[in-house]
């Protein structure tokens, strides 16, 4: 099958099954939290998953790599990076398995249906509205600041989506980690499992790996520290393993 490429977009390998995606380099490429989260999320056999925001659907793509997951389906309310996903789940021959949906957040319960999806991924803008600077291009505001929505939207429509006992995944900052997990237990959603990630042994953690079940028990496990480098320039073992090297 070819596979149309507009301007300033490029296919990158993925290192996994010999998956391609497309990107755009004047807009917004995956970076390593999207690699992380998918590397932290568990999906068991035959379930369901639906990626919030998937932007160009690499957490659909890399989860459909490493799972026996039924169906996998991904939420993008930027209609070019939909568009893009659209097109790199068709170069990878895998419409059977994964569906691009373009639509917003704050409507995702009514496009999918309440207790729908076992596992829900996101790895959501990471500044409030106000905070930090905005850049001009509005796809790359989109995806870092919360400019269509926010955590509370995610956090809402995500336990309506979830079906009973379902897991709910997320990478963010851990400036913002008190309100996550209030915001995640008023809406039922309790966290389980957490690990923070850290770019050296000896620096502060700047990212967060989060797994919270609907309806869980109040009890959660903060796992050993995940280290990205090793030296400059220099990825830690597991860090490869995850880029499948």
């Amino acid at each position: 099958m070819t596979i149309e490429l507009k301007e300033n977009e490029r296919i990158d390998e993925l290192q996994r099954n010999g998956y391609q995606i497309i990107q755009n380099k004047e807009k917004f490429c995956f970076g390593i939290d999207a690699v992380l989260l998918s590397g932290f999320t568990k999906v068991k056999k035959n379930e369901k998953v639906l990626d919030l925001g998937t932007g160009t659907g690499i957490i659909p793509i890399l989860l459909e790599a490493k799972s026996k997951a039924k169906h996998l389906a991904g939420l993008e309310i930027q209609q070019e990076s939909a568009d893009m996903a659209r097109r790199s789940v068709c170069m990878n021959h895998l419409e059977d398995k994964i569906e691009i949906v373009c639509g917003d957040i704050k409507e995702a319960s009514t496009l999918f249906g309440t207790s729908s999806f076992d596992v829900i991924t996101t790895n959501p803008p990471y500044m409030i509205s106000e905070h930090g600077l905005k850049n001009d291009d509005l796809p790359k505001t989109i995806a870092r600041h919360e400019f269509l929505c926010n955590f509370d939207d995610i956090a809402k429509e995500s336990s309506k989506i979830l079906v009973p006992g379902g897991r709910f995944y997320l990478v963010h900052r851990p400036f913002r980690i008190a309100e996550i997990i209030s915001t995640l237990i008023r809406y039922g959603l309790e966290p389980k499992r957490m690990r923070f990630v850290h770019p050296y042994i000896d620096k502060e953690p700047n990212m967060v790996l989060l797994e919270a079940r609907k309806g869980g028990n109040s009890r959660v496990t903060v796992e050993k520290p995940l280290i990205v480098y090793r030296d400059k320039n220099c990825y830690t073992d597991e860090i490869l393993q995850l880029y499948g090297f």
